[in-house]
């Protein structure tokens, strides 16, 4: 499934060299503005080490893990939303996305200068924020305007869709995000076409020095993005993206050895992604065979036919039923077999709601 998280931020706050950390692509990171024009993909594995745990009793030829896309988008600035740095397209970028991961500065280096002059996490955080509410104002006051014209002839849909933009509208000239507001699911499909930027779901990365790395709390800026994010109901992931980029050229016992000297148990960048996959509300079940060991991503509430359909449109279409077994009954009778003899292996219908971590064998006819 492309689920995708556009990682945004200021220029020469560290975006494009965790971007090139999280997916080892070697996207141009430079000390100027703007280095980033087009928009750099890549797909990153969700490390999920219950993989390797299954593969221990079902041996396959191969483990596939399931991957989330990250795109980095160039460095906005003040007056993005009326086109200043190439603001309007670079907005555009970002309406593609799914989530939105925010990337703050919180060192200090007088060699990487700051488009502002000086490290202040937090007005860079508002001079982002108040771009991307500006950019969906300016598209919600346009929307209005057309289905003002539909709604005078009684046309039903419009005049529903204007209630909701009526809704919206002074949210944002209150210079709040639309994800701030307690509004009907149904209500946002009827203006989902507009991709409201603030509508997304965020996280920040606070991108910190070594030296508190191991303990950022102790770091004055990070407390603030903390403190910021916690009233906005964010979450807040800390790293160096000098380190990650050095831990994204090491593998095995090396990227090990260089953790532990660090004082940490694993990458930034694996939390990153597991707070990303958090943030859109995704989860994992698992199928396992010979051929191979392999993990899904499905939304969480999905129903047993549409977490099929991951796989394959025609596996939903075709549903019939399906065997399904959670990860923990494996680990704890060491083999399929063994959970089926331990009466665990269940046949479930299109009523059943997949849990993260099901291990699952689709029953279909097309």
């Amino acid at each position: 499934m492309g689920f995708q998280c556009g990682i945004v931020g200021l220029p020469n706050v560290g975006k494009s060299t965790i971007y090139n950390a999280l997916t080892s692509n070697k996207a141009e990171a430079n000390n100027f503005p703007f280095c980033t024009i087009e928009p750099n993909k890549g797909v990153v594995s969700v490390p999920d080490k219950r993989l390797d745990e299954i593969a221990k009793f079902i041996p396959p030829q191969k483990l596939i893990p399931t991957t989330m896309v990250f795109v980095d988008i160039a460095g906005l600035v003040a007056g993005a939303s009326k086109g200043e740095g190439l603001g309007n397209k670079f907005l555009g970028h970002i309406r593609e996305t799914n989530a939105i991961a925010h990337v703050v500065r919180c060192f200090e280096n007088e060699e990487i200068v700051h488009v502002d002059g000086s490290v202040d996490p937090i007005r860079d955080i508002e001079v982002i924020e108040l771009e991307l509410i500006l950019a969906d104002l300016e598209s919600v006051n346009k929307r209005i305007e057309t289905v003002q014209k539909k709604s005078r002839s009684g046309d039903k849909e419009s005049l529903k869709t204007q209630a909701v933009l009526e809704q919206v509208r002074p949210v944002l000239e209150a210079g709040r995000p639309v994800r701030s507001m307690d509004i009907k699911p149904d209500d946002l499909l009827l203006i989902r076409d507009l991709a409201l930027i603030t509508q997304k779901p965020s996280l920040f990365v606070a991108n910190v020095d070594e030296t508190d790395l191991a303990d950022p709390t102790q770091n004055k800026h990070y407390q603030k993005v903390c403190e910021y994010a916690a009233a906005e109901g964010a979450e807040v992931v800390a790293l160096c993206g000098s380190i990650e980029a050095e831990l994204a050229e090491l593998e095995g016992e090396d990227k090990a050895e260089f953790l532990a000297d660090l004082g940490l148990e694993e990458a930034g960048l694996n939390r990153v992604i597991r707070a990303g996959y958090k943030l859109l509300k995704l989860s994992t079940y698992f199928t396992a065979g010979e051929k191979e060991v392999r993990a899904w991503t499905f939304h969480q509430g999905f129903l047993a036919p549409q977490a099929a359909g991951v796989i394959h449109t025609d596996f939903e279409r075709g549903f019939i039923k399906a065997d399904v077994y959670h990860y923990d009954a494996l680990m704890v009778h060491k083999g399929e077999q063994a959970v089926k003899e331990a009466g665990l292996m269940r046949l479930e219908g299109k009523s059943y709601v997949v849990k993260d971590g099901d291990i699952m064998h689709f029953r279909f006819a097309v």
